[in-house]
């Protein structure tokens, strides 16, 4: 799913939220057979939020099944952000960025405003949490509630009257030292030469070894390859638990397979319920960062 994945629009009067989301609503009560993004196109005052889900390449993603249940700001929401941020994001070198923030407002399923009222957390598309907070009104990721439960064929739209902006994330380095868990991977992307292009613009998908993975190779293994010269023969073995872009594991099984960027060639397979990669079990999957995505695994994968 991955998608993940709502950003820019036209200056409105006062009373725009809530005629915005009347019409939203009629849109939907006369055409309920209409999925997400069809109903935000009949309403016809969410152009911008049509504009970015397109732009972000998330159109065929909202008309898909679902179900989902969209967080959807409206056009002064939108228009409260600063000058600039809505042309910016609109870019193509910030698809990625856009693609994020949009699925910051989306979760999977079918999720009505009783049963958010119910949460006090939500899980976003884009792997963030959003607070849910009703002791003043509802407010869901620090934005307003305006209007609830607008039935879609593929699932069900609140209005919010702010844009909902995530977290800044790590990048990939930042990542791996916040878990705590890949000291051995990360001495070693240092000695291989390789520490400064993970955390560089990137995009990569990285298969993290843990410590215990890196335990589990012979004895003096690890020591040797952190040998000055060793280098190339380290810097090989980590390149390929890399592939470049950003490759989710739903991408990955459908794929089948990836060329990292060692050359070799990564195969991924679901074994007793459990994706694997090159014989090494995935215990860790979609760990998002700014500049890539991490699935962590308990073995380490060697060159043949």
């Amino acid at each position: 799913m991955k998608i993940v994945n709502v950003v820019l629009f036209a200056s409105l009067s006062a009373a725009a939220p809530q005629l915005a989301a009347q019409e939203w609503s009629a849109a939907a009560h006369r055409a309920p057979s209409n999925d997400i993004v069809d109903t935000a196109i009949a309403a016809g005052n969410f152009k911008t939020l049509v504009a970015a889900v397109q732009a972000a390449g998330l159109v065929d993603t909202l008309r898909g099944d679902g179900p989902f249940t969209v967080f959807a700001p409206t056009d002064d929401a939108f228009a409260k952000l600063p000058d600039g941020t809505v042309a910016s994001l609109l870019l193509p070198e910030n698809r990625v960025k856009l693609q994020r923030i949009l699925t910051y407002h989306v979760v999977t399923g079918r999720v009505n405003a009783k049963q958010v009222v119910g949460s006090s957390a939500l899980a976003a598309l884009s792997g963030d949490m959003l607070a849910v907070d009703t002791s003043n009104g509802v407010r869901v990721g620090g934005a307003n509630v305006v209007k609830t439960d607008i039935t879609c064929s593929n699932g069900v739209i609140h209005v919010i009257d702010s844009v909902m902006l995530p977290p800044e994330l790590p990048n990939l380095v930042e990542l791996a030292l916040t878990a705590g868990s890949f000291h051995t991977l990360l001495a070693a992307a240092e000695a291989a030469g390789l520490a400064e292009a993970l955390a560089g613009s990137g995009p990569f998908t990285v298969f993290a070894p843990t410590d215990a993975a890196f335990a589990a190779l012979p004895q003096g293994t690890v020591a040797s390859l952190l040998k000055p010269e060793n280098k190339a023969k380290l810097a090989a073995i980590l390149q390929l638990h890399v592939v470049p872009g950003r490759v989710d594991a739903r991408s990955a099984i459908v794929a089948g397979e990836a060329t990292s960027l060692q050359g070799g060639t990564l195969h991924f397979a679901i074994v007793d319920g459990r994706m694997q990669v090159n014989g090494a079990n995935v215990v860790g999957s979609d760990l998002r960062a700014s500049n890539g995505i991490v699935h962590v695994i308990d073995h380490v994968i060697l060159p043949n």
